[in-house]
């Protein structure tokens, strides 16, 4: 972890020598969230309610799966830019290099201006809970921050898996963003909405309901009697990602270099 905090420091320097760009770039990704989350108020304005679920529980929802999103874009996005350094065939320099690959791809790139899609996100996280009526405990206030840690695990997890396809595929292929930029904007409303098939798919394959739904339950106290099961469902989008290491480490014992 010291090499991939050096990695951090380096390539936040780089960005800061650009400060200007970086300040505006901030500013824009602060202001682009905020039609989607314009979308959504308007959409409660005119119907008052989805399935049972108000807007401002609607919005906590929005703001944990969002800011979920911008820090695994932040400290992840190495595996989102994977595919070019294989179709360049810089990963080769990776293998012979003393350290695992996981790490070095990892810290190949940051994206420092999501801060703005994160202050965003707490912004609306705030207004949320400021107006929602939450009986607050010591396990709640941990299982919000292990939603938002869970999000953070999915998302890198299948930027990972992702990135394991370009070992065969060379380049990236965008249905990958059908998991990503798709999830996010799926997981922005309680799975509960969709049919069960979805509902099924994104809880137990790619567990988006261990984000914004079982816990939310629980938060709100909607959980009933077995609510320390909902409690501990982020846990299952902590574990998620270990079999996409597993995926990765095996696409590395599989790669066989692009020739370029």
């Amino acid at each position: 972890m010291k090499l991939y905090f050096q990695y951090l420091l380096v390539l936040f320097k780089s960005q800061m020598q650009y400060r200007t760009s970086f300040w505006l770039l901030s500013l824009g990704q602060f202001l682009v969230p905020f039609s989607a989350f314009a979308g959504l108020y308007f959409l409660f304005e005119r119907f008052g309610q989805i399935k049972g679920w108000d807007f401002y529980e609607v919005a906590l929802c929005f703001a944990i799966i969002h800011m979920a999103f911008a820090l695994s874009e932040c400290f992840a996005r190495g595996f989102d830019n994977f595919s070019s350094l294989v179709a360049s065939g810089n990963f080769d320099r990776l293998l012979v290099r003393p350290r695992t690959t996981f790490v070095q791809v990892l810290g190949s790139k940051f994206e420092f201006t999501r801060v703005g899609r994160l202050l965003q996100s707490v912004i609306v996280l705030g207004w949320a809970l400021n107006n929602l009526a939450i009986d607050w405990s010591f396990m709640k206030v941990i299982t919000l921050l292990l939603m938002i840690i869970s999000g953070v695990f999915i998302f890198t997890g299948i930027f990972i898996l992702a990135a394991t396809l370009s070992f065969w595929t060379i380049q990236g292929l965008e249905i990958a963003n059908i998991f990503t930029d798709g999830g996010r904007e799926m997981a922005q409303y309680p799975l509960n909405i969709y049919q069960k098939w979805v509902t099924r798919f994104f809880t137990f394959v790619i567990p988006f309901g261990s984000v914004n739904y079982l816990p939310l339950l629980y938060l709100l106290g909607k959980g009933g009697k077995d609510e320390w099961l909902y409690m501990l469902a982020p846990l299952a989008g902590i574990f998620f990602i270990l079999p996409c290491i597993f995926v990765w480490i095996f696409g590395v014992r599989h790669y066989r270099s692009t020739g370029s």
